[in-house]
C-alpha cells in the first residue's frame, strides 16, 4: 500500500528570522504605548493639580472689583445678578457663564466682563434706555430700537408716552447684537417710531416727556396727546418732520393772539387743510 507523502512546505528565505522577531517588536510597541498613556496621564493630573492651586490661592482672589455704566440698577445688583462672589477667586470665575447672566437681565442690554491680573475683576454694563410704553392689552416697554425688553411694573418709569392701538404683531421681542435679526416694520409702527425720534430731538415742538399718549388708527395715522391739558394733535401718516414745523408755526401764532388763549386740538392730518379748534378766552371765562 502506497503511502501519501505530506506535501513540502517552502519557506522563503529570512521569514523564520522575522517571525522570531515580531513577539519583541510588540512588546516594544506595547511598553512604549502604556508609557506614552501613562505621561499623558501623569501630565493631566499635574495640570489638575496646578489649576486647583491656581484657582484657590489668595494670591488671586478679587480684591478690586469695578462696575461701570449702571444708572437704574445698583453695582451690588449687577455682581450678585453675575453670580460673582465676593471673595472668589478671578482665575476660577467663568467670564462666559458670568456675561450670560448678565443679560438675561431685562434692564441689561449689553455687558462685558474682563479679568486684571492678579487681584482684579472689571463690569461694564449698558443698561436699556425706555423709549415708550405700548399698551397691547397689556403694558409693555420698548427701548430705543423699538423692541420689547420687559413688561412694564408699577415700579418702572412712568413718565413715558403710552401707546395705544398697535399690536403684538407690529412689534419685535428685544434681540441681542449677536443674535440679531431684521424687525418687522409695519407702517403704523414705523410712523411711531418716527415721532418718537422726532420727540427726542432738543428743538423739537413736541418733546417726548410732554407727551402722554400716542393713539394709532391704522386708517387715519397717528393723533397725539400732550401738553398737560392733553390738547390732541392729528399727525396722520406721513411727513412728520414736516408737520412738527408747521405745528411750531400754529403755536407761536396762536401765542401772539390775545383772544385766543389755547386750543383744544389741531388736525394736520392734510397740510392743505389745516383746522384748529381754538379755546378763547371770553369761553374760557365764561366756563370758570
Amino acid at each position: 500500500m502506497a503511502v501519501r507523502k505530506k506535501p513540502r512546505k517552502n519557506y522563503r528565505k529570512g521569514a523564520k528570522n522575522r517571525r522570531s522577531l515580531t513577539v519583541p517588536r510588540r512588546l516594544l510597541l506595547a511598553f512604549k504605548l502604556s508609557a506614552g498613556i501613562t505621561m499623558v496621564a501623569a501630565m493631566t493630573v499635574f495640570f489638575i493639580l496646578v489649576y486647583d492651586l491656581v484657582t484657590q490661592s489668595d494670591y488671586f482672589r478679587i480684591r478690586k472689583l469695578t462696575v461701570a455704566g449702571t444708572h437704574r440698577l445698583s453695582a451690588e445688583q449687577v455682581v450678585r445678578q453675575a453670580g460673582i462672589a465676593k471673595k472668589a477667586n478671578i482665575l476660577a470665575v467663568n467670564l462666559s457663564l458670568a456675561r450670560k447672566r448678565l443679560l438675561a437681565h431685562p434692564w441689561i442690554a449689553t455687558a462685558e466682563i474682563s479679568r486684571q491680573i492678579p487681584d482684579g475683576l472689571s463690569i461694564r454694563i449698558q443698561e436699556q434706555q425706555p423709549l415708550a410704553i405700548v399698551d397691547v392689552g397689556r403694558r409693555f416697554l420698548i427701548n430705543q430700537r423699538g423692541e420689547i425688553f420687559k413688561a412694564w411694573e408699577i415700579s418702572d418709569p412712568q413718565n413715558l408716552p403710552v401707546i395705544s392701538g398697535l399690536k403684538l404683531s407690529d412689534l419685535v421681542v428685544d434681540q441681542r447684537p449677536e443674535a440679531r435679526s431684521a424687525a418687522p416694520c409695519t407702517p403704523a409702527f414705523h410712523a411711531v417710531m418716527q415721532v418718537l425720534q422726532l420727540g427726542q430731538q432738543r428743538t423739537s415742538i413736541l418733546p417726548n416727556q410732554l407727551i402722554r399718549r400716542i393713539q394709532v388708527d391704522r386708517q387715519i395715522g397717528l393723533t397725539v396727546y400732550a401738553f398737560d391739558r392733553l390738547k390732541a394733535i392729528s399727525l396722520g401718516y406721513n411727513d412728520y418732520p414736516g408737520k412738527y414745523s408747521m405745528l411750531a408755526k400754529l403755536m407761536a401764532y396762536l401765542k401772539g393772539q390775545r383772544h385766543i388763549l389755547d386750543f383744544d386740538r389741531i388736525d394736520l392730518n392734510n397740510p392743505q387743510r389745516v383746522v384748529v379748534n381754538p379755546v378763547k378766552f371770553e369761553s374760557r371765562a365764561t366756563g370758570s
